[in-house]
Parts: structure tokens; C-alpha cells; sequence
């Protein structure tokens, strides 16, 4: 997963800013990061139920697909912020992020319940509820 500068989008990002933690490459992307409205990840303005993840769309939709607004909610959830504390949690997502065929890392990452119990956390917040499912 390749980070991407805030400032110029150049994808050799070795920094990250100390306040909301958005990627720069370099001294003079970071001055003109900061000379913008910079702000505290808990600080900065949480999504309102009605509003739409502007700009963001699938390039190719499935009827699988989850609706990036619910993504979105992922952010957001107490459940899954109490899961990621635990640092083997965040150590198997690493593992997973750098390994060389993800979808074999996450069947073994499966294997772990704490990182199931992460798994489930996330379905309850993007899942549709029972009586809402297309049948």
C-alpha cells in the first residue's frame, strides 16, 4: 500500500505529520501542509449521517460491494477503535499489508480470535441489518 504525499501526490512518502498524520515527502511539502488548515485527527469534522463520501466512487461495483459511506463509519466505531488497542491486532494487519499474497495472510489471520473478534467488529458496522437485506 503505497502512501501518497498530502501536498504534491508523490508515492516516496517516508514522513508523517506529528498532528493528523497524513503522509508528505519532504521539508517543503510539509510547510505548505502546515500553512493549511492542519488539524488533530479528533479534532477535524466527523461526517453528519446525511452527508456522502464526496468524490469517492467505485471503479467497479459488485452487488458485494459495501457503500463507501458505511466505510467510512468504520472510523468511527467504538468497538473496533477497543480491538485495535491490542498491539498483535495491529502487528497481523502489518502482516498482512506487506505480505506478499494478502488473501492467504488474512485466511491465516483468521485463525487468531482476536483478530476474528476484529473481523466482527467491522461486519456490525458495515453489514445491512437482517430486515433490510435484499432477499
Amino acid at each position: 500500500m503505497e502512501k501518497v504525499c498530502c501536498v504534491c501526490e508523490g508515492t516516496t512518502c517516508s514522513y508523517k505529520c506529528p498532528t493528523c498524520k497524513v503522509p508528505y515527502c519532504s521539508a517543503a511539502c510539509y510547510k505548505v501542509h502546515k500553512a493549511s488548515n492542519c488539524q488533530p485527527r479528533h479534532q477535524q469534522n466527523k461526517p453528519t449521517s446525511g452527508q456522502k463520501a464526496k468524490g469517492k466512487k467505485y471503479d467497479f461495483p459488485t452487488e458485494d460491494t459495501v457503500p463507501i459511506e458505511k466505510l467510512e463509519q468504520l472510523r468511527y466505531s467504538e468497538g473496533i477503535k477497543d480491538v485495535l488497542r491490542n498491539p498483535h491486532v495491529r502487528d497481523i494487519m502489518r502482516a498482512i499489508l506487506v505480505d506478499e499474497n494478502p488473501t492467504k495472510a488474512i485466511a491465516l489471520a483468521m485463525t487468531e480470535p482476536i483478530f476474528v473478534e476484529m473481523a466482527d467488529a467491522c461486519l456490525k458496522v458495515v453489514e445491512l441489518p437482517e430486515n433490510d437485506q435484499p432477499s
